[in-house]
């Protein structure tokens, strides 16, 4: 009977058989990541909160949406276009602790297709927020890590 070694790379389950060459490898996907979190920021998804959101150029096609999961350094928006990556947008993003929306400048890092030419998710880093907008969206995030659920 082989003998059989357990290893986890990347929240993928790989399973090598010892006696065989090459290694026979079986890959279990789980659902979700469950390892280090290795983002600058961390992120949110037990809220959701009403974005509204244009191209940059673009001073008439104003879109409504909910964030996916955000944080202090981007978001996820379900979007019902596909944006090129390195486009620039204007979000206005509604949270409870300012009666105003903030506002962002973002660039979309990837686009990607769930139903074609009706839902994708947009993924989206901010690059441009004042400290004021900052600071609620910090303390916004602050409030949801605390409230997990």
């Amino acid at each position: 009977m082989a003998q059989f070694g357990l290893a986890r790379l990347n929240g993928v389950q790989e399973v090598e058989s010892s006696n065989l060459s090459p290694p026979i490898l079986k890959r279990v996907f789980k659902m979700g990541y469950e390892g280090i979190e290795r983002r600058r920021y961390p992120r949110i998804s037990n809220a959701r909160f009403m974005v509204s959101y244009r191209i940059l150029k673009e001073e008439d096609n104003v879109d409504i949406t909910q964030s996916k999961n955000i944080s202090l350094g981007g978001m996820l928006l379900t979007t019902n276009r596909e944006f090129s990556s390195d486009t620039y947008l204007v979000l206005e993003i509604r949270l409870p602790f300012d009666p105003e929306p903030i506002k962002i400048v973002g660039r979309v890092v990837n686009s990607k297709k769930i139903v074609k030419d009706l839902i994708y998710e947009t993924r989206i880093e901010f690059i441009s927020i004042d400290e004021k907008h900052r600071n609620i969206l910090s303390q916004t995030v602050n409030f949801y890590s605390k409230k997990k659920g």
